[in-house]
């Protein structure tokens, strides 16, 4: 074996026990079961029993279906799907994946309340979630009926959102939190799932890790007394305080606080591998370890959070709870819900006063409403609801004060207007500061800066690095300012990328990796290489793949045997999602940045086989085959995609890029129209449009398309330069002068 072949393995054996260091241990803990954990812990089983997590899936038998299978019909999208019976087993006439009606097994149940779901088995051992949903609430609050979860989306058989579509498939989308010890088992060369589980539920050993060690050790307690037992009694993972630490009521403030710091998040890292919106980075779960480890979290994005963190999106808890106040001060799951039974530890508003003082919080003086309203709860002020999935109420876990000034701001919403919906934000705003003076809305919040970076404000550059770089504010806002960033490019942000690099938090940490990729080289490699050996995955994985493009370079051997095995992880961290095509895409960005096009043109087409509509396969390979001078196969490929999904945006403007390329300037302006025309809020298209249409000869109609994009982003600056531009070739000088005044402003 090379000198080289020896160093690539062990700099990949670093990163592999880096990432999980329980497979450096032997031997492996295995799963016993719930019943082995209840003949020691039956009152936690019996409080487990009949939770949401006992029942988050099941097998379909008579007393676990709630929906009605008597040959009830209902009709959603056109077509009428027929719930009924067939020798003993509970069955759907619905449309199949080719549009036409079949008979389909209902094996699974998924979920109880407020909504019951089923899953139906189809080839390749996949179990797909049905659109079609069973209200389990009572019948005077609407209930005890069949919905649609899609209502309002004109779908068919060819939608992603149809039921057959990949995008319903529970072994990908849903499996990892609904069952235990749950193994994918997905083939790529056959595209095929052999999916297991230890148990069907979220189970004991779901939370609590294998207990095999505990099991074994408390055998051996039983029979030779307590010396047996080790620090954790033979768990996995500690899910218990050992710090002394309580709640009481400061002196000074009359406010809640811990009487001693929380030095660790282990309960809260393990509640977030379920209850947040990420994606899966590594099967090698290690309990205890942080999220990072194996999940790469979701930051405040646009469509799944407001400007000012507030829920939007299904985001599942985590991502809202870590921007409140009670995280940083040391608030944990458990303080508020019981861990077995799932049910708050209190009643509504008395769950609050565990730690708040009802004296002080519970009355007129503080809420300003009658008493028993709806605006009187603790929840409905600070915990706000929004409907999922049509009739799934979920609150907010920021835990925020309302701010009807944000609203206003940014357009976020709040809590006094989502009751008092027929008032103006100006009006609660005026209610608010009647009740509590100017001190809320007078204090800054990130949320102003998140909407600056969005919108394109003057101010966005400025705000956002100083919201980056403010250890006071939460990391999961922090690290959202910083990919925001990456539209606002500036050298002199680097003086505190530096410093974020080596942030506390692993989101920050990752963000400020990734902002690299807008670095040169040399920089590149002296602040990126570093975060290679970051103790968090999520980490290792941002820094590889903003690193690649230095694989293409001349590197030093060490530094280069540590990026090959980088990007090596990388690409592992990406197959723990094989079936999906956004993966193979992530792998063929890396392959291309770090010039291996043979490679990256095979994950491409990988991508391209698993889903034929997946538009950004195509667009990436297009433009590799540009790279490499072959516009004529890049523009068939591109036709072959528009056949596949003619709605596109994104086919239309990269065919549009290469007939300019081509010079066949008309079939080019067609084709960037189109794209526009789709996609009227994405302005690179209009841009793009009108300097076809002006290269064309129709500086009028160019210009008609730069205002109407104008209207649309009144801040995107390289639409007012060619404004600008155009009016000044058109002999428009005071409407040139007007737009440079206005571009002028935004720098």
């Amino acid at each position: 074996m090379s000198p080289f072949a020896n160093g690539f393995r062990d700099a990949m054996l670093a990163i592999l026990l880096t990432a999980a260091p329980a497979l450096a241990s032997a031997p492996q803990p295995t799963y016993v079961g719930s019943q082995v954990c209840g003949e020691c812990h039956q009152v936690e089983l019996e409080r487990w029993r009949g939770s949401y997590h006992d029942l988050a899936m099941t097998e379909a038998t008579e007393e676990t279906v709630l929906g009605d299978f008597d040959g009830v019909e209902f009709t959603a999208h056109g077509v009428t799907s027929r719930f009924f019976r067939k020798d003993g087993d509970f069955m759907v006439r619905t449309d199949g994946p080719d549009g036409e009606l079949h008979d389909y097994p209902v094996p699974y149940t998924f979920g109880w309340w407020p909504l019951q779901q089923y899953l139906i088995p189809l080839p390749g051992g996949r179990l797909q979630s049905l659109g079609i949903a069973w209200d389990s609430r009572a019948k005077d609050a609407g209930g005890q009926r069949w919905f649609h979860l899609y209502p309002d989306e004109p779908l068919d058989h060819r939608h992603d959102l149809h039921w057959t579509s990949r995008d319903q498939n529970w072994n990908y989308q849903c499996a990892e939190c609904h069952s235990t010890h749950l193994k994918k088992g997905y083939d790529l060369a056959t595209d095929s799932f052999s999916t297991t589980w230890s148990e069907i539920d979220v189970a004991c050993e779901a939370c609590h890790g294998p207990a095999s060690g505990h099991l074994e050790q408390a055998r051996l307690a039983a029979a030779g007394g307590v010396a047996h037992w080790d620090k954790r009694k033979g768990l996995v993972v500690d899910l218990a305080d050992r710090d002394g630490g309580h709640w009481i009521i400061d002196a000074e403030t009359q406010l809640p606080r811990r009487s001693v710091s929380r030095k660790t998040h282990t309960q809260i890292n393990i509640c977030a591998r379920c209850h947040s919106r990420r994606g899966q980075i590594s099967e090698h779960y290690v309990y205890g370890r942080p999220l990072g480890d194996t999940h790469r979290l979701a930051l405040l994005d646009e469509g799944l959070y407001y400007p000012d963190g507030q829920i939007q999106g299904e985001v599942y808890v985590h991502g809202s709870f870590i921007q409140s106040r009670m995280f940083a001060q040391g608030v944990t799951c458990t303080d508020c819900h019981d861990p077995h039974s799932l049910k708050l530890k209190a009643e509504r508003d008395q769950v609050c006063a565990q730690c708040h003082l009802s004296a002080r919080y519970a009355t007129q003086a503080h809420h300003h409403h009658d008493e028993g309203s709806a605006g009187a709860s603790c929840t409905a002020c600070h915990m706000p609801q929004r409907a999922y999935m049509v009739i799934d109420e979920r609150a907010d876990h920021s835990l925020r004060i309302p701010r009807p000034d944000l609203t206003i701001a940014t357009d976020s919403p709040n809590a006094c207007n989502g009751c008092h919906a027929d008032k103006s934000a100006e009006w609660a705003l005026e209610a608010y500061e009647g009740w509590y003076g100017k001190t809320a809305p007078d204090r800054p919040h990130y949320g102003q800066a998140l909407h600056a970076g969005r919108v394109g404000a003057t101010e966005a550059s400025h705000r956002l690095i100083a919201l980056a770089g403010d250890e006071a504010q939460p990391a999961i806002a922090r690290a959202t300012a910083l990919d925001l960033l990456h539209q606002y490019p500036d050298p002199t942000h680097m003086l505190t990328f530096r410093r974020l690099l080596q942030d506390r938090d692993p989101l920050v940490r990752a963000a400020a990796v990734r902002y690299l990729d807008t670095a040169n080289p040399p920089t590149l490699m002296e602040l990126g290489f570093p975060l290679l050996a970051d103790p968090i995955l999520a980490v290792r994985t941002e820094a590889a793949r903003t690193l690649a493009p230095l694989a293409a370079m001349p590197l030093p051997d060490g530094e280069k045997v540590r990026l090959d095995a980088a990007l090596e992880a990388y690409r592992a961290s990406q197959l723990v999602n094989a079936e999906r095509a956004e993966s193979h895409l992530n792998i063929g960005l890396v392959e291309a940045a770090a010039n291996r096009p043979e490679a990256a043109e095979k994950a491409y087409r990988t991508a391209i086989r698993l889903d034929p509509k997946f538009g950004p396969a195509y667009v990436n390979l297009a433009d590799l085959f540009r790279t490499l001078g072959r516009d004529q196969d890049g523009e068939t490929l591109l036709q072959q995609g528009l056949a596949v999904i003619p709605q596109d945006a994104s086919l239309y403007y990269a065919l549009g890029l290469l007939q300019i390329r081509a010079k066949a300037l008309p079939q080019a302006v067609g084709s960037l129209t189109r794209a526009a025309a789709l996609d009227p809020d994405n302005p690179r298209y209009s841009y793009v449009q009108a300097l076809a249409l002006q290269g064309a000869g129709d500086l009028p109609k160019a210009l008609a398309i730069l205002d109407q994009a104008l209207e649309r982003h009144p801040t995107d600056r390289d639409i007012l330069f060619a404004l600008v531009t155009f009016n000044q070739q058109s002999g428009n000088l005071e409407a040139a002068r007007d737009y440079a005044a206005r571009l002028k402003a935004l720098k």
